[in-house]
């Protein structure tokens, strides 16, 4: 551990003190007998392993720069967004996130994919436009995947991943009095009641507009994933094309040195 710390000072900083913070939100969760919470903690520290494990697995040497910004979007996402109700306590917390996974998850798609395709076992060579491109939508395909787990996670565990939405007007052909197929458009809405059981107790409740039920919540997610990864795709495009040269270069080699170097070995003789 001494080792480490000498060897990599900021990530093992880092590291453990999330891991301490994850460990004393845990046992605090526990003790007022938030069990999920508790649970998330444990995932949240499974999750802190995922990049020592595909660095073991993939054979790819990621940067302590990429590794620290991961964990602790990680730490922000579960940690700091549900369970300390950053998400709605703290304006922009869900979009900033959601943004910079955008970026990022475009950041590991341009490494993987360029380094696959400058190894010796693929016959294929990809112009830079087209790693660009795959690279957009791995980012794109990594948002996606993560909106349908907060989708499953409401559905199945009863929670509230895709937060809901106060709206004032809305298109809907399900209030159309002939079912045809044509909006009817309700607008200003100052009020809507709910009836239903809160408790196992039948409950009104009075609504200063029309509650949306996580869509709005979902595509501004992919909207802003969509711009991160764009953002990164251009910038990646840029990278490969002048080979490092120039600022983007110098902002990837410092994020993702891992572009600039085969972890490959060639193959042994014909494929």
């Amino acid at each position: 551990m001494r080792d480490t710390f000498k060897r990599q000072p900021v990530k093992f900083s880092v590291y453990l003190t999330l891991r301490l913070l994850v460990i004393g939100v845990m046992i605090t969760q526990i003790v007022e007998g938030n069990i999920y919470n508790a649970v998330e903690c444990i995932f949240t520290l499974v999750l802190f392993m995922l990049p020592s494990f595909v660095e073991r697995r993939i054979k790819i040497d990621l940067p302590d720069t990429l590794e620290v910004i991961v964990v602790i979007l990680i730490f922000a996402s579960v940690i700091l967004g549900e369970i300390k109700e950053y998400y709605v306590n703290v304006r922009g917390w869900d979009t900033m996130l959601h943004t910079i996974n955008g970026f990022l998850a475009g950041a590991i798609g341009i490494a993987l994919i360029d380094i696959l395709n400058r190894t010796e076992r693929f016959r294929f060579k990809m112009s830079p436009a087209f790693v660009a491109l795959m690279a957009f939508c791995f980012s794109m395909t990594v948002g996606v995947v993560w909106e349908f787990y907060e989708y499953g996670m409401d559905t199945l565990f009863r929670r509230d991943m895709q937060k809901d939405t106060f709206v004032t007007s809305f298109n809907s052909v399900a209030l159309h009095p002939e079912g045809r197929n044509i909006p009817v458009v309700v607008t200003d809405i100052t009020q809507s009641v709910i009836y239903g059981k809160v408790g196992g107790v039948e409950t009104e409740i009075t609504l200063n507009g029309y509650l949306d039920i996580g869509i709005h919540d979902t595509m501004k997610d992919l909207l802003v994933n969509f711009i991160g990864a764009i953002i990164m795709s251009l910038i990646g495009y840029v990278h490969i094309k002048r080979r490092g040269e120039g600022p983007s270069g110098q902002f990837l080699k410092k994020l993702l040195p891992t572009i600039e170097t085969n972890n490959l070995d060639p193959p042994d003789g014909p494929p």
